[in-house]
Parts: C-alpha cells; sequence; structure tokens
C-alpha cells in the first residue's frame, strides 16, 4: 500500500466524522472541511464509515456507509459517509443526538480495488486473504461490498468470506464459482475510537 496514514491523521478523520454527525443531527446542515485539513487528506480515496452501538464494552453496528471508489476527496468522503452512516443505512432507524455518547466511531480508508483474475474459480480460495482483503462482488446490477475487518469479526475462513460477500449482494452464497462473477479485493487503513468520543486507535486485522 503506497497511500499511508499516520495516527495523527486517523484521529482528524475520527474527528471530523463525529463533528459531521453531531453537526447535522443539531441543525440538518453539513460541515465543511476545516481549514487546518492535510493537504494528504484532501486525496481521492475510497472510505466507509463505521458507526457501533457501545455498551458493556460491546459493539453492535448502528450503521456503515462509505465510497469504495476513490471519486471524491477522503476529507470530504469521510464527512458525507459520516452523515449517511447515521441517518441513511437502510438497516437502522437514523440515530438521534442524544446517541451519540454511546457509540464509537470507525473510518477505514481503502485502496483501489483490484479484479482478482483467475482462471478456475476454486483459486478465489487461494488469492483472498482473510486480515487483510476486502472484497466486491458483481454481477450484472447485483453488487455486495465487505470491509476486511468483517471477516475477522465473525471468524470466517475465505471459503465463508467469498459466500457471505455474494450474500451481501443479493446472490446465492455459491455465486462465486460462477464464471460470470467479477470479484475485487481491496485494503483497508482503519481507525477507531476505543470508546465514545474516547481515544483513537489504529486496527491492525492481522494482529500486528
Amino acid at each position: 500500500m503506497t497511500f499511508e496514514l499516520n495516527l495523527e491523521e486517523g484521529r482528524f478523520l475520527i474527528k471530523l466524522a463525529r463533528n459531521a454527525v453531531e453537526e447535522y443531527l443539531e441543525t440538518r446542515k453539513t460541515i465543511t472541511p476545516p481549514e487546518n485539513t492535510p493537504a494528504k487528506l484532501q486525496e481521492r480515496c475510497g472510505v466507509f464509515v463505521t458507526i457501533n452501538s457501545f455498551k458493556n464494552a460491546e459493539k453492535q453496528l448502528r450503521g456503515c456507509i462509505g465510497y469504495p471508489y476513490p471519486t471524491n476527496p477522503l476529507v470530504e468522503a469521510v464527512i458525507d459517509s459520516a452523515i449517511n452512516a447515521a441517518t441513511q443505512d437502510p438497516r437502522f432507524y437514523p440515530l438521534v443526538l442524544s446517541e451519540l455518547s454511546k457509540v464509537v466511531f470507525e473510518v477505514s480508508v481503502l485502496t483501489p480495488p483490484e479484479k482478482i483474475e483467475v482462471e478456475n474459480s476454486k483459486e478465489y480460495l487461494k488469492k483472498v486473504k482473510v486480515g487483510e482483503d476486502g472484497l466486491i462482488i458483481e454481477k450484472g446490477y447485483y453488487k455486495g461490498l465487505l470491509l476486511p475487518q468483517v471477516p475477522v469479526e465473525w471468524g470466517w475462513c475465505e471459503e465463508e468470506f467469498l459466500c457471505q460477500s455474494c450474500a451481501k449482494a443479493g446472490l446465492p452464497m455459491d455465486a462465486w464459482l460462477t464464471k460470470d462473477v467479477k470479484i475485487y479485493k481491496f485494503h483497508a487503513i482503519i481507525f477507531e475510537e476505543e470508546t465514545p468520543n474516547g481515544e483513537v486507535k489504529r486496527v491492525h486485522l492481522s494482529g500486528e
């Protein structure tokens, strides 16, 4: 991964995500990127913002939305994704202001997705690595994305990861074995709050 972020930049993005949601829930207005935004964070990157409810040190998904591809400057994408994760994820009711003290924010900055080329579909099992890769599955109008942290959190093997990515796309779980499916992989630089509005840490999925 040529693009890299340090912990200070991670803290900046987490604070930006939380501030964007707080401002939007209070005023329905979208903040603009701060004037002190580092130049590196103006680069175009894919990004997802995840919001988890936090109770008794246990996390539970509360919203997750983002941009798979590097179409927008990172700071703008974080602001937009944070607000959408809080208010537009169809799986959940919109977040309310009183919940902000009970949730933790996570920002995953993505590398550009790369198509996995195989001669035989079973080769995907060797070309996908849990703890490193996120996956995008595409077939016609169907598309699904799972971040690299998802199979780690659920304890999936590579085959389960491929199956669940198909399910996320609305496809049969064994669709990855069919020839007309396209599979892309990407990596992520992940930062998260340890507690609501608390210290920010870099997440290393493979236990580095």
